[in-house]
């Protein structure tokens, strides 16, 4: 069952900020600390050292594009291959990016800081983010976005840190398993709002899709499924509104 919309009053940007802090500390905080603790154990398993780790972590902030490039590097890959790589893989924050920050935008905020903002959102800072905006006043969705957005971007490294120096006493199949609760929360919530039929269909094609292509063309299964699973999802979502409406 879908959540029912409760309005939620911040009497200022403080409070919103505050509340966006709140609510990201709690599962979604918890989802992606344990992730970054088994990519933490992933980068000392790799030979990598801890400041490479949390290097990468803040520059690249997005697991799968992060596990890419230490598989990549690891694998004695070309610079550029791996740039374009990560590049592609992180290409689909753009579409969350692009739908997000339309919707918090508010007179006053200079254009600097919403290519700011930009780089704190990541899969599960745009679910959080996009449930709960129904529910703000406009002028409150971007301080909301900051604080929640901001929280879960400082943990990672911090938990990516904790994962690399506690690599010693995880198991590797606990570790690779840590770091895959992130999509799996993602799914999970994204389920929550069935009254869009795109979402639910997006998702039963790439639990299908994803494995069939995989072993067509592994390298670019991820890519193919996304670009083609997507695509219908959306085409016959609109479809199935407009029958409805």
């Amino acid at each position: 069952m879908a959540r029912a919309s409760t309005p939620v009053i911040c009497n200022s940007d403080r409070e919103a900020v505050l509340l966006g802090v709140r609510e990201a500390a709690g599962v979604p905080a918890m989802i992606m600390s344990a992730s970054f603790i088994g990519f933490g154990s992933m980068v000392h398993d790799a030979g990598w050292t801890l400041a490479q780790g949390i290097v990468n972590t803040l520059l690249t902030w997005a697991l799968p594009g992060q596990i890419t490039l230490v598989e990549m590097y690891n694998a004695g890959a070309p610079f550029l291959a791996i740039t374009i790589s990560v590049g592609l893989i992180n290409a689909r924050l753009f579409p969350m990016i692009v739908s997000l920050l339309p919707v918090v935008r508010r007179p006053g905020i200079p254009k600097w800081a919403y290519y700011l903002v930009a780089q704190i959102i990541a899969v599960t800072s745009w679910v959080g983010v996009m449930s709960r905006i129904p529910d703000l006043e406009p002028e409150r969705r971007f301080p909301y976005l900051v604080g929640y957005g901001s929280l879960l971007f400082t943990i990672s490294p911090i938990f990516a840190a904790i994962g690399f120096l506690a690599a010693g006493w995880v198991p590797r199949p606990v570790s690779i398993g840590l770091v895959f609760l992130n999509p799996l929360y993602f799914a999970l919530v994204f389920l929550l709002d069935i009254r869009k039929p795109n979402k639910i269909i997006a998702l039963a094609l790439g639990a299908v899709m994803g494995p069939a292509l995989f072993m067509v063309a592994a390298d670019w299964s991820l890519l193919l499924t996304g670009i083609a699973g997507g695509t219908i999802a959306y085409v016959a979502g609109a479809k199935m509104e407009k029958r409805r409406g």
